[in-house]
Formats: structure tokens, sequence, C-alpha cells
């Protein structure tokens, strides 16, 4: 189902996004990969082709985000998929000692991002009456968890975000979803670890699933076998639903 779609995925240098990209690279999509670091993208990409397109940017800028859904435009003519993937943990702190600048931009990232990677892609998408936008959530969007205030607020905001658009577009033809991953062994479960905050840095690491389950069921999402999960927000916790990507049997 991805052969020929053009997607464009945020925060691809790494964990879920890295492993999106090398996954919708192999199923033949056009792809723009968005991150900060370009050498990280450019190691992420040198192996999978010229239908991988980097263009570094900065997901909390507004410009940045609307830069990139242009540019993929300009070389692939449309725009298919949107992964909202980008989020940062930081800062791990209780409220009283956050700082507020820091707080501040987790937002920007976490929610704000979400909002304007949405707001980009939407005139594109609705003009072909077609497409996918798909919010990487997190358990945190709906339980506050010790130190994580930001992170907590800011995934809150982007559920209800994602929820809105598909209120607000799904008669255009735009399919909008969100995906709960569940505890996802990336960087981001190092610097959780570390901090020592809350039960979540208590979990052993073993319990972690690899970012390619949550790859595969973003590639599910993308299919009509995923249709009776549109405006909601699946949780690949869930056995039925990691079943029916084909993790379990």
């Amino acid at each position: 189902m991805l052969q020929g779609k053009t997607a464009l995925i945020t925060g691809a240098s790494a964990g879920i996004g890295a492993a999106t990209t090398r996954l919708f690279a192999q199923a033949g999509a056009n792809i723009t990969v968005m991150a900060r670091s370009k050498s990280a993208l450019d190691d992420l990409t040198k192996s999978l082709g010229p239908q991988v397109f980097v263009h570094a940017g900065d997901v909390s800028r507004w410009d940045d985000v609307s830069a990139a859904v242009a540019a993929t435009l300009d070389r692939f003519g449309r725009i298919d998929i949107l992964i909202n993937n980008a989020g940062t943990i930081d800062p791990i702190v209780r409220l009283a000692d956050a700082d507020p600048q820091i707080w501040a931009h987790a937002i920007d990232v976490n929610l704000k991002a979400v909002f304007y990677g949405m707001r980009a892609v939407l005139p594109a998408m609705c003009a072909q009456g077609s497409g996918t936008i798909l919010t990487v959530s997190s358990g945190a969007a709906h339980g506050p968890l010790e130190g994580w205030s930001a992170y907590c607020s800011g995934k809150a905001g982007a559920a209800m975000l994602t929820r809105a658009a598909h209120l607000e577009e799904a008669g255009q033809g735009l399919r909008v979803m969100g995906l709960s991953p569940g505890t996802v062994a990336t960087e981001m479960q190092v610097k959780i670890r570390q901090s020592g905050i809350n039960p979540v840095s208590q979990l052993d690491p073993a319990m972690h699933i690899p970012p390619e389950w949550v790859a595969r069921c973003l590639a599910w999402m993308c299919a009509p076998d995923a249709d009776a999960y549109l405006g909601q927000e699946l949780s690949l916790r869930s056995d039925d639903i990691r079943r029916a990507v084909g993790l379990i049997g």
C-alpha cells in the first residue's frame, strides 16, 4: 500500500522515525525525512535510495515545517502521509524546579509541532481529497507522571488535536489517527532510566518493544485495514492491535 506514496516523517534521525523511514523506503514510498541534524539524516538515508529526500529543520518552528512540506511537494508533486513523530521527554523535572523556557520548548516540540505539521499538509491533502495524518502519542497523554508535566501536557494536547483534525477533515477524505506505542527501546528510554523519577524509570529494559514494531504499526495504519480506528488513538500494548499488524500470532 505504500508503493509510490509520498510521506513526510518528522524526528526521522533516530528511534521510531529512523525505523519507520527504513520500512517505508523498503515498501517503495517516496519520503521526506526531517530532523535538526542533517548529518544524522544523511547517515540514515545514504543506503536507502534516491526516493528518500533529506530536509533538515526544527519542528518547533513553523517556517521550518512549512518549508519541509513545500520541498516535498516540489520534489514529489504530492504528499500522502504525515507522520508526526518528533518528540522530546526533556525536561524531566518537578514543576517547582522547572526552567520556564525549557518547559515551554517541550510544548513547542510535542504539541505545537504537531499542529504545524497538520496545518502545513492540510491544503495539499484537501485538494487531493486524500491523505493520512498519524500522530505518535503516548500513555502519558492520559495520566500524569511525576517529573513529566511538560511531556504529559504536550502529548495530551496532541491527542486532542488529532481528534479535532479528524472531526474537521474526515469529510474531505483525510484519515487521521494517533498511536500510543507503549515503552520503546530508544534513546528516550535511556534518559528516563537515568532520571530515576517515577515508575517508568524502573521498568526492566527487556519490557520495551523495538522501534521496528512501531514502524510496522504505522505502515499498517496507512492502509484501509485500519479504517475502523479513524479518529482514535490505537495502543500498541493491545494484543488485538499487535495481532492485526502481524506482530504476534
